[in-house]
């Protein structure tokens, strides 16, 4: 099992899949929404960290002053350059719009965001923007809470010209086996639409912790068995070969204090979501000081 189908048996997703979708009503698992944006920012050496925290907070300040709609997840990179990525989670292109014309009706927040990409620029050494749409065809069980998540893993896929065909036949492959073997497999399925390579695709997985990437390994063997052993992984390795010419997955912890989540989010997890600074902490943590006595709080003479 190797090239498109070693990652394609561990993806999934959700991350700003569900952003939008998990304030609805929680009795009916939403879908992922049909638009996200994801805004990569290569990182300076030395300027990850507190100093970039600090900076990136006052996007999320603005945001949630404006009231958009669209909230977001940042995620730092664990593997690969280091960099920074933020996933906003919109159900449409007018929602976007939509959240473009509050910053343009308010001339202080439009103010304060021409500032806070002023000094964004001190951390960041470049910036890129890509749109996606969800395929759901190509979906597999995509999560519906990730209220806990911790970690995303995200898996890219360059379609060969004139080769849809085989990809999708190596996805149903893929999402046929993994429902064979019972496996934890999950992930939602975006197609590039504007700000990139054609026929880029990307499967985004959430992880509450690193320890469920040592189960897909495991449940690598129950995969094999399902689609038919070594000769169903050989099938399977061609068809997928002929339908990706590269494929490549990336580690990313997802940053809670650069991510503006819905209200849900931070009601099902606080102390991940909104964690308190150090300084807040260490106050906190300090001792009140005892209240003086009567006799001791008595002006001099006062016998």
């Amino acid at each position: 099992m190797k090239r498109t189908t070693i990652i394609l048996t561990g993806m999934f997703f959700a991350s700003a899949g569900v952003l939008t979708a998990a304030a609805q009503d929680a009795t009916a698992p939403p879908p992922p929404p049909k638009v996200i944006q994801i805004i990569r920012e290569d990182l300076k050496l030395g300027k990850s960290g507190q100093a970039h925290d600090r900076s990136a907070a006052n996007f999320v300040s603005i945001s949630s002053r404006a009231k958009q709609q669209g909230h977001f997840i940042a995620l730092d990179s664990m593997s690969g350059k280091a960099r920074s990525l933020y996933i906003t989670a919109y159900p449409s292109f007018e929602a976007w719009e939509n959240d473009n014309k509050l910053i343009d009706k308010n001339p202080g927040l439009a103010a304060e965001l021409d500032r806070a990409l002023v000094t964004e620029g001190e951390f960041a050494e470049a910036v890129n923007s890509e749109v996606f749409t969800y395929n759901e065809d190509w979906s597999y069980h995509p999560n519906s809470d990730i209220t806990h998540m911790r970690y995303v893993d995200i898996s890219i896929f360059h379609i060969r010209a004139g080769h849809h065909k085989e990809f999708n036949d190596c996805v149903k492959m893929v999402k046929e086996a993994n429902e064979k073997a019972g496996s934890a497999g999950h992930w939602a399925a975006y197609e590039i639409a504007y700000g990139g390579e054609g026929n880029t695709v990307i499967a985004l997985s959430d992880r509450k912790s690193m320890s469920e990437i040592d189960k897909d390994v495991a449940e690598g063997k129950k995969f094999a068995e399902a689609i038919g052993g070594e000769e169903g992984m050989q099938k399977l390795d061609e068809v997928c070969g002929q339908g990706s010419e590269s494929s490549r997955s990336e580690l990313f912890a997802v940053n809670p204090r650069q991510s503006y989540v819905p209200d849900t989010f931070v009601k099902a997890d606080p102390d991940f979501w909104k964690p308190k600074s150090k300084a807040s902490e260490a106050a906190s943590a300090k001792p009140a000081a005892p209240k003086p006595t009567p006799a001791a709080a008595a002006k001099p003479g006062g016998n």
